[in-house]
């Protein structure tokens, strides 16, 4: 999913997306124990709860975004991570120590937050400041112009009129069996794995 292209059902249901990468490849900012976990079993839980709660909600043959800004209670949550996860596992690529955007997005993050190290360190803050449970978002408004958002839960800045492009999970389960409490270490190295080129199709679509 390199870009915002909807997700659609297939016969009634969504599935499981597949992974563009080998679970090892994310090593060692991302185990592959972790990569069972979270893609398996985490991700596997929301796409059922979303399946099984499908039928009679009146959303049935909507595209996964138009579910998440429409539908509510259990439905809305579960639609809600099923989405934010897809987005999530679709960012990464291979390890690299220098990891920088480049071109047009570059030039926005630029705009809008001074240098691109200066849009690291507020986006790490907003990831290790986030109470509880929750997601950090770079999104673009209608103008395209960029913003940081903390995103408790579930919730995704669609719900909010924003055009998503780049998520770091802030749920322990995301990060727990590599780096255990310590939230900051985990973002920090998370800048490793960016597919740039992913989260600038995003932004151009």
């Amino acid at each position: 999913m390199k870009t915002l292209n909807k997700t659609i059902p297939v016969n009634g249901k969504f599935e499981l997306m597949k992974l563009p990468f080998a679970p090892t490849l994310l090593e060692p900012v991302i185990s592959a124990e972790t990569m069972k976990f979270h893609h398996g079993k985490h991700l596997q839980a929301y796409l059922d709860n979303v399946n099984a709660a499908l039928p009679g909600s009146g959303l049935e043959n909507l595209s996964l975004e138009e579910v998440v800004k429409k539908a509510t209670g259990g439905l809305r949550n579960n639609a809600g991570q099923l989405l934010n996860h897809n987005m999530y596992f679709a960012q990464f690529a291979p390890v690299q120590a220098d990891n920088v955007p480049t071109g047009v997005l570059l030039g926005a993050i630029e705009i809008a937050f001074g240098s691109f190290e200066n849009f690291k360190q507020e986006f790490t803050q907003a990831g290790v400041s986030l109470f509880g449970s929750g997601w950090v978002w770079l999104s673009a408004n209608a103008a395209g112009k960029l913003m940081i958002t903390q995103n408790t839960n579930a919730t995704n800045p669609l719900q909010n009129g924003l055009r998503p492009l780049l998520t770091m999970d802030v749920w322990e389960h995301a990060y727990y069996l590599d780096y255990q409490n310590r939230r900051a270490d985990h973002l920090s190295a998370m800048w490793q794995i960016i597919d740039w080129d992913i989260i600038a199709s995003r932004y151009s679509s």
